[in-house]
């Protein structure tokens, strides 16, 4: 029994040394922070984000310290495999994107330092690490970046912070006209999507009018794909096969067309658009559906109440904001 009693006490004493020293040593015990690229390997909605990491090759990047800033930290807004899936894009088909456009794309989600949510709020802005800021929005009761909700705040990872958004937000760094020009000459997509919109820009003559200038205003476009023109051409009773083939129309009339889809408004996200009409530079007044899921639909007075869904939204340029949309709104012709 005496034995007994010695090995008890003894098991005891071990027990506490080693609660002592584990609580005078609590280094040894901790588990480090994965940076801001672990993080997105280890969570499985962020599959698409780590592939264009690493297609676009920001993953080493994010994988260490920041040289750019004195905390060393980045803060990165993050978005999920569904964001990812809105613009058709997964881990199979982020190949349809040029990688320099992807890079960008990817350091537009990225800035210096540490932003805390306690520092999101309705109207301050945010400086890109590509140089270009981006705006908060405070709408029914959510906190939007640019056109992109915020779903989650302040995940910490060892070189920064991550923020989790619903939408891939997208800036060109140029203005509309050469925004439309990179979408329709394969600087962006492999596959051109605006080319009957520039087309038709140039035909026009309008060129000039939606480049930027100093003192020019922003823009919102809503910029009809390639398909929703080739559409057009069908219910008018023609063929378009080619972007040129657009030319078959009075220029007046493809002038006040084109005019029908931009607005002098200072340049809007979805997320500071709202349901009701509003005035283009020309044609006739365009109705907005209500905001859902992060778009809108529009509408034009000659479309017979068919709508126009927002294939693209928030592509932010120097001088406004385009809406890649499926259907060519029309104006009362």
């Amino acid at each position: 029994m005496k034995n007994l009693y010695t090995l008890k006490y003894t098991l005891i004493a071990i027990l506490a040394i080693g609660i002592f020293n584990s609580c005078e040593s609590p280094s040894s015990y901790e588990v480090e922070e994965p940076s801001i690229a672990n993080i997105a390997v280890s969570n499985p909605d962020f599959s698409t984000l780590e592939a264009a990491a690493v297609a676009g090759g920001v993953a080493v990047v994010l994988s260490n310290d920041n040289p750019n800033d004195i905390t060393g930290d980045y803060t990165v807004f993050a978005p999920t495999d569904d964001a990812f899936a809105r613009l058709g894009l997964n881990e199979e088909t982020l190949g349809v994107l040029q990688k320099p456009f992807l890079t960008n794309t990817l350091l537009y989600h990225v800035s210096n330092g540490n932003l805390l949510s306690g520092d999101i709020m309705d109207g301050v802005s945010s400086t890109s690490a590509i140089g270009v800021n981006r705006r908060f929005v405070s709408r029914d009761g959510e906190t939007y970046i640019n056109g992109s909700k915020i779903l989650a705040t302040d995940i910490t990872a060892s070189n920064g912070t991550v923020h989790v958004i619903d939408k891939v937000m997208i800036a060109t760094g140029v203005d509309i006209v050469q925004s439309a020009i990179a979408l329709q000459s394969s600087q962006v997509f492999t596959s051109p999507e605006l080319s009957y919109l520039v087309e038709a820009v140039v035909y026009t003559d309008l060129v000039g009018a939606l480049s930027a200038s100093a003192g020019s205003p922003s823009f919102t476009v809503f910029a009809p794909s390639d398909q929703a023109f080739v559409d057009l051409g069908t219910a008018l009773g023609l063929t378009f096969t080619q972007p040129s083939d657009i030319r078959q129309l009075p220029v007046e009339l493809v002038t006040t067309v084109l005019l029908n889809h931009v607005i002098a408004n200072d340049g809007k996200f979805t997320s500071e658009l709202s349901q009701g009409s509003v005035t283009p530079l020309g044609g006739d007044a365009l109705s907005l559906g209500m905001f859902t899921n992060g778009t809108l639909t529009v509408s034009g007075a000659g479309n017979g109440g068919e709508v126009a869904n927002m294939v693209i939204p928030d592509v932010q340029t120097t001088n406004g904001i385009v809406h890649v949309i499926d259907r060519v709104l029309l104006p009362n012709l």
